[in-house]
This record gives structure tokens, C-alpha cells and sequence, in this order.
């Protein structure tokens, strides 16, 4: 079966889409285990290598494969890198793609992902799409929460109006922080988060915009734009605070072995939009996402190290487990994540095939005799 977070919640009244949001759909090649970046006029063999969607592509797996409903609106080529990324999304990862379209003569924007010594350097290359957003969405139909970057350019501080008419309509909005090539770091930024219900930049965006010098300096000046305000800090965890109620949360990361950070904050932004349409606490949404983020880092590949459920399941059980022996490391998880007893499933969950490693087109389909 597949698992569904907000079953208790549904209701035939509802939208039928939980989550729409809209971006560029790279095709990621992702190298890993480099013993070092290459250097002019040399090759370096990696030990690893995986293909996948990426770019907003990260984002909408992480959302699907945590049973979110998830339509994504999107610009497609009509190269085999563009079948092989929409039929990843649409037939492998459920992802909604009927705001999606497909262009002849415009190729697909394609990410190689260097993965050394557990950071990333990436090389890209791509078109402007023949059209905005505005026209590929046109009206944005009803969903629970849109999903957003904004301040990805020194001219780009403003949420999008499709954006903004799904907020009218009923829609949470949760955004999150470009990063700015520019190095300007517009604070006016910060006057577009009031059409936001919540926003999740990382450390260093945090504080770039905010002109501070801590995270939690950061975190309390963006409350004061915002109604939910998130800032993730890498190996130091996450912290959180809601101005309606003036609640506080730090939590800490979940410690694993790093092997791709490449789609990470994809995967906490995710799996802490599932808890919030879920009602659930804000300190267990905290630490969920930052298991969701950690499951994620232990594999490589960008959207194909997105856990699903069964992965949360493996791991929580796993921890039970040990913890049950005698474990101390593990019954100090068990204490802190207790609250996955009432979430995770307890009887077997599909997971979605992972994409192939490579780009195999038509591979596992028979053949003619």
C-alpha cells in the first residue's frame, strides 16, 4: 500500500492536489566518491555515478514519495534527457504534471554534480524557458499549500502572483531562499514574506539577509516578517519560531555519514510541509524533517536519495531495535523521536522504484523477438 500522512484529515471537500509549486527540471548527473576535484588537463575516476530529475525536481519527488499529492508545473524538452525526466516524474514518482509542457528545439538544462569530501561543486548549462511561469501555470488550481523560492537574483524579491492567488484561495505558502549569485542580498526580500505563512532559508542565507550574525539573531528578525520562520544550520541542526504563539525550537542533527548533500534541503523543506498539513507539533515537524534530510545525505543523487516512508520505517524500527538491546545511542533516539510510534507504519509500505542509475532508455522493457 502506499501511505498516505493526511488520510485522517481528508475529506471529499478538499483539493485534490496537496502541494503545487513550479521551477526548471535539470537533468542531474551526479558523480561521487572523488578522491579529489579535477584539475585542469587531468581525469579523476569516481566510484560512483547516478542520474535523476533535479533542480525543482528534488523537490517534488521528496513531496510525492512522502505521500504528498504533489503537481508540478514545469518546462520540458524534447530531447531523450526530457522523456527520461518526465517519465521518471510522472510514471515512477506520481508527480502531477499536467501543468507541465513540452517544447520542440529546446533542450533540457543539465547539472553535473562533483560530490568530494562530502560538499558538491557543479557545473550547469541551460535556456530561458520560451515562457514564464505565469503562462505555464495560468490559473493555479485549488491545493493545500504552494511551494516557492524567492531572492534567487537582486531583481527577484517578490512571490510570484500565481503565488499569491493561492494563498487567496486557501493555500499555506512555504518558501524558501534562493541563493543570490549576486552577492547582494536584498533586504527588501524580507518586506515579500508577509505573503508567506512560512519560510526556510539556511544559515548563511538567514543571515545574509537579515544583516546578523548568528542564526538565532537571524531566526527572531525574520519572525518579525513572518509568521513561521525555519532556518536550517547543517550539522548544528535547526531552529524554528513561531511568532503567532511565540513558540521557540531548537533541535539537533540526526549524526550519519554524509555521502551526497545534493537535494538535502529539498527533502527538510518537504518532509516539514507534511508535518505542518498535519498538524503535528512543531518540535516533532523539526525533528522529522531533519531525519527525512539525514535518510537523504546517506545516499547519493539528489532526488533519488528522497526517502519515502518505508525508509522512515527501516530506520525508526531499526532504532526500536537496538535500543531494545541495550544501546545507548540508540535509546537516546528512541526518547527523542518517540513520537514516530504514532506516525511511521507498521505493516509493509510500497516504496517507489528508484530511477536508474543511468540513462537506459526503454531498459526494462521487453523487446521484440
Amino acid at each position: 500500500m502506499l501511505w498516505d500522512p493526511l488520510a485522517a484529515l481528508r475529506t471529499p471537500d478538499d483539493p485534490a492536489i496537496d502541494v503545487l509549486m513550479s521551477g526548471t527540471v535539470f537533468l542531474d548527473i551526479v558523480f561521487t566518491g572523488l578522491p579529489h576535484p579535477p584539475a585542469a588537463g587531468t581525469e579523476v575516476w569516481a566510484d560512483g555515478m547516478a542520474s535523476c530529475p533535479g533542480g525543482i525536481a528534488n523537490l517534488a519527488v521528496a513531496a510525492s514519495r512522502l505521500g504528498l499529492r504533489t503537481s508540478l508545473a514545469a518546462g520540458f524538452g524534447d530531447d531523450v534527457y526530457a522523456d527520461f525526466c518526465w517519465r521518471t516524474l510522472a510514471d515512477q514518482e506520481r508527480v502531477d504534471l499536467s501543468r507541465s509542457r513540452r517544447f520542440t528545439g529546446w533542450h533540457s538544462p543539465v547539472t553535473v554534480s562533483l560530490a568530494v569530501d562530502r560538499d558538491r561543486s557543479m557545473v550547469t548549462h541551460g535556456h530561458v524557458l520560451p515562457i514564464g511561469t505565469a503562462e505555464l501555470i495560468g490559473d493555479p488550481p485549488p491545493s493545500r499549500a504552494v511551494l516557492t523560492s524567492i531572492g534567487e537574483g537582486a531583481a527577484d524579491v517578490l512571490l510570484p502572483e500565481w503565488v499569491a492567488q493561492s494563498r487567496a484561495r486557501g493555500a499555506m505558502v512555504f518558501a524558501d531562499a534562493g541563493w543570490d549569485p549576486t552577492g547582494a542580498w536584498d533586504p527588501a526580500l524580507l518586506a515579500s514574506l508577509a505573503g508567506c505563512d512560512a519560510f526556510l532559508p539556511n544559515d548563511v542565507e538567514a543571515r545574509a539577509y537579515t544583516r546578523t550574525d548568528t542564526p538565532q539573531a537571524a531566526l527572531r528578525k525574520l519572525a518579525e516578517h513572518v509568521p513561521l520562520a525555519v532556518v536550517t544550520c547543517g550539522a548544528d541542526g535547526a531552529i524554528a519560531l513561531d511568532a503567532t504563539t511565540g513558540e521557540e525550537v531548537a533541535v539537533p542533527a540526526l549524526q550519519v555519514d554524509a555521502l551526497d548533500p545534493t537535494g538535502a534541503g529539498d527533502v527538510f523543506g518537504a518532509a516539514f510541509v507534511v508535518g505542518t498539513l498535519a498538524g503535528w507539533p512543531l518540535v516533532d515537524r523539526l525533528l522529522f524533517a531533519g531525519l527525512s534530510a539525514a535518510l537523504a545525505v546517506h545516499e547519493f543523487g539528489g532526488s533519488l536519495a528522497a526517502p519515502g516512508w518505508g525508509d522512515v520505517r527501516d530506520w525508526w524500527f531499526g532504532v526500536r531495535s537496538r535500543a531494545a538491546a541495550g544501546d545507548p545511542a540508540a535509546q537516546c533516539l528512541r526518547n527523542r523521536y518517540g513520537f514516530l510510534d504514532d506516525l511511521v507504519p507498521t505493516t509493509h509500505v510500497c516504496g517507489v522504484r528508484r530511477a536508474a542509475a543511468t540513462i537506459a532508455r526503454q531498459s526494462d522493457l521487453t523487446r521484440p523477438a
